[in-house]
């Protein structure tokens, strides 16, 4: 007779080890710590390196009692698995004061410090809206903080491969520097992928810097850099062609009102550019920049711009003329344009028909997003020529702004419009669109 007695021994005593290494995977840090304690095996799993190989912190800069754990808890891990860590994200949240900026300044020292002893695999670093240029940083915490993240990047710079700084708002000194961290070993660097929008401060002409071009030709392998229009000149357009042409792929160029903007740049430069690089996107990231003449001197006809958004941030302005640039500007990209992004308060120019153009003029247009005052009747005669095929868009997301509090009406004819191409939009499209009171 069997003995019932003797307990059973549980599933998951012989689940495989890449199986148990996923269910550690979706775990936070507590719980792994906790599932740690029951069995060598649980244990083992916990210390599987390819659960830390990414950690993202989040520096709050009025912690509650919860985020204060967290980030202790998170820092631990950090320094107990650092040697394993591919991917790391630092993020400021919200700081106030200099005791922050004190204390997390003393705190990413004693971290970076650690991982740059340990750590050998790390290949992408992100820091990001660090606001450097704010009166919460004294100019001691502000130097030594950059000091300590340039030794951490001449350590890691033959291994790192992304980097990401944006928000850091440097002069250009502390910027180029910075920069410059990556190429000290062998006066080059072969990183791929950079992102330095918002990087300088604002209203600073970088792109009139003799310092920020030497540190930009010592890049020889860029394949994504993203930043701001500030940065832009023949220079800079002659440098990446002469050193990164073979892998540049996208420029991602933001384009902000109090950055400076006027420069003169040659269509030349950029068709240079484009024929050297043929693999080359341009994303273009306007806000608030939207006046035709400013418009006209930057989205020139040589440049190959995938996607393109113009954002009025809800503000108004009767210079701000969209018709020109939705006639004349835009169509210039009918055979690149993939993308079009248009939040516009355009209360003062009805734009149905040019936009209408436009779309179907764009024969590679998949995205569309606008937010604007458009009437109803819009969205029918986009859908309808979608329905047949004269534009190939996937993605409409439309927001329909209206003066009046009460758009029952307009609802009641976007609901019939949305049942007449019920299996076109069920079928083929990501399609999203409401009436918005702007009053």
């Amino acid at each position: 007779m069997e003995d019932s007695s003797e307990p059973e021994q549980s599933s998951w005593a012989h689940l495989p080890d890449v199986c148990l290494t996923r269910a550690f995977h979706w775990l936070d840090d507590r719980d792994r710590s906790r599932a740690a304690l029951v069995c060598k095996k649980w244990n083992w799993a916990m210390h599987s390196g390819c659960l830390w190989r990414s950690r993202s912190i989040t520096f709050y800069g009025r912690p509650s009692r919860t985020n204060t754990l967290e980030i202790k808890g998170a820092l631990w891990y950090v320094k107990k698995f650092g040697k394993y860590l591919e991917h790391l994200e630092i993020k400021l949240s919200n700081s106030y004061n200099t005791t922050f900026t004190q204390n997390f300044q003393v705190i990413v020292k004693g971290l970076l410090s650690h991982l740059g002893k340990c750590n050998s695999r790390l290949v992408s670093l992100s820091i990001k809206c660090l606001e450097l240029d704010r009166l919460i940083w004294k100019n001691v915490v502000r130097a030594q903080f950059i000091k300590n993240l340039g030794t951490f990047l001449k350590r890691m710079s033959k291994q790192l491969d992304y980097l990401n700084l944006k928000g850091a708002r440097v002069t250009l000194e502390e910027g180029c520097e910075l920069l410059n961290s990556l190429s000290c070993l062998t006066n080059k660097s072969f990183i791929s992928e950079i992102n330095i929008e918002d990087f300088f401060s604002l209203h600073l002409p970088a792109y009139s810097s003799t310092l920020f071009h030497q540190t930009m030709s010592k890049f020889h392998s860029l394949v994504i850099l993203t930043f701001n229009y500030n940065c832009i000149s023949d220079e800079l357009l002659d440098i990446l062609r002469e050193h990164s042409a073979h892998s540049l792929c996208t420029l991602n160029i933001k384009c902000h009102i109090h950055d400076p903007h006027g420069q003169l740049v040659w269509g030349m430069s950029w068709a240079n550019l484009a024929k050297r690089a043929p693999k080359l996107n341009v994303n273009f990231f306007f806000e608030r920049v939207m006046k035709h003449d400013h418009l006209a001197r930057i989205l020139l006809a040589e440049i190959p711009a995938r996607s393109i958004s113009l954002q009025s941030c809800y503000l108004s302005d009767p210079d701000w003329v969209m018709r020109p640039t939705l006639t004349n500007l835009l169509p210039a990209y009918w055979h690149v344009l993939q993308e079009l992004t248009l939040e516009l308060n355009n209360d003062h120019e009805l734009l149905d028909d040019e936009l209408l153009q436009l779309i179907l003029l764009c024969k590679r247009l998949l995205f569309l997003k606008v937010w604007a005052f458009l009437s109803v009747s819009f969205v029918e005669r986009l859908l309808q020529n979608r329905a047949e095929r004269k534009c190939i868009v996937t993605t409409i997301k439309v927001r329909i702004y209206t003066t009046q509090q009460e758009t029952s009406e307009e609802d009641r004819l976007l609901g019939d419009i949305y049942r007449k191409f019920k299996f076109l939009i069920d079928s083929e499209l990501n399609y999203f669109v409401i009436t918005y009171p702007m009053v």
